[in-house]
């Protein structure tokens, strides 16, 4: 049900988010949400600062909270709590990222909220799990990185841990978080209740690891850092032009002969010591030497469209602002194109999935900080004089 704006297109149009989440890894998962049209009501304390790890009118905001409705509420009054519950009634999903002891504290957890509304999907995020040794710890990206693998695969070999360029960790949790509210508003269908999920950045970073997690589970292998190069696919990496440098992806045997043929080193293709992957991989540092020198004759936009032709993966490294002016990229319009009523036009990230009869929409800018407070608080049926009360006390 939605608190007073009517209908809104999307396949997710007929949910209500309440989102009480901070920092990125719920923001992300209740991004997902809004952009495919859910009624996002993002729950923000009245005091002083925002406490999102970031300016609100930053650039990091922006992208994140779009399309949501602002609301302040004082959670640590039983008035808040009150208007909070009142809004669950009407809810489908509340997204959380409270540590374990703080929303049983506030008297906000899942089987608190479950009284209220059976049909409710309660959504956590934490750092290592609602239960565990390590559940009160405070979960940090860069700590469930190290913990979930990644820096030890990162980086040039013997470099030391390196951490990944992007919050992956952050960003996955969201995302599985995101996949979890779903699959629980289908299984709602038909069994007419809600649930509670949960995702953590340590579990969500370990599934990210995929392959290499499973070279050790299944294989007894400890991967190490293979820098740039695929850790067990040769040639498959960074290589230098004329110009600066490509990605090549060369995998199995008919790929390397293309690969040999359209670089002028048909000779290395029934060389014994490239003779599979096996053997390329076992002798990778002279295969590579043998490719960079015969790359380097020509520059990167020459071997792009050389090698595209004869069938062999490749592509140019970008920096973030080649990345947004590449022609397939405008294509796809994963810049969107926003109004803000302070910052004037502005662009944020785009979906990557595409539907073709509900497509995703990015409606709004961020919103200001209770920009929709009194809206929400109407719909619940407050009066005038109810709603300026709450505001003089601190409540809203």
């Amino acid at each position: 049900m939605s608190f007073g704006v009517g209908p809104r297109p999307g396949p997710l149009g007929r949910f209500t988010v309440v989102d009480l989440t901070r920092v990125r890894a719920g923001p992300t998962a209740v991004r997902q949400l809004a952009d495919w049209g859910a009624d996002v009501i993002q729950i923000e304390t009245p005091e002083p600062g925002d406490g999102y790890g970031g300016p609100r009118h930053g650039s990091d905001f922006q992208n994140l909270h779009r399309g949501k409705r602002s609301l302040c509420l004082n959670l640590k009054t039983s008035r808040g709590i009150e208007i909070l519950k009142q809004l669950v009634a009407r809810a489908d999903v509340l997204v959380e990222n409270y540590r374990p002891d703080v929303k049983q504290r506030l008297g906000i957890g899942y089987e608190a909220l479950k009284v209220v509304n059976p049909r409710l999907v309660y959504a956590s995020i934490s750092g290592f799990g609602q239960t565990g040794p390590y559940a009160l710890r405070p979960g940090f990206d860069q700590v469930a990185q190290g913990m979930g693998g990644i820096m030890s695969v990162t980086g040039l070999p013997g470099q030391g841990p390196v951490r990944a360029g992007i919050p992956v960790a952050d960003l996955s949790a969201g995302l599985f978080c995101a996949y979890g509210i779903l699959l629980a508003l289908i299984e709602r269908e038909t069994s007419g209740e809600g649930q509670w999920v949960s995702a953590s950045l340590l579990e969500a970073q370990i599934a990210m690891m995929d392959f290499q997690a499973a070279r050790w589970l299944i294989d007894g292998v400890v991967p190490g850092q293979a820098g740039n190069d695929h850790p067990s696919i040769a040639p498959m990496g960074t290589f230098r032009t004329g110009d600066g440098h490509i990605n090549i992806a060369s995998a199995g045997d008919v790929m390397w002969r293309k690969l040999c043929a359209a670089v002028g080193l048909d000779a290395l293709a029934d060389d014994p010591e490239f003779a599979d992957d096996a053997q390329r991989t076992r002798n990778r540092g002279r295969l590579n030497a043998l490719l960079n020198e015969a790359l380097s004759a020509h520059a990167s936009a020459h071997w792009i469209e050389r090698l595209n032709e004869a069938g062999v993966p490749c592509g140019p490294i970008y920096r973030m602002d080649e990345v947004f002016t590449d022609p397939q990229v405008e294509h796809q319009q994963m810049a969107r194109s926003l109004f803000h009523p302070i910052l004037g036009d502005i662009q944020v990230v785009g979906q990557p999935v595409s539907l073709s009869r509900t497509p995703s929409r990015i409606a709004a800018a961020a919103p200001e900080k209770g920009q929709h407070s009194t809206d929400i608080l109407e719909s619940l049926g407050y009066a005038p004089d109810q709603i300026d009360d709450l505001k003089r006390s601190g409540v809203v």
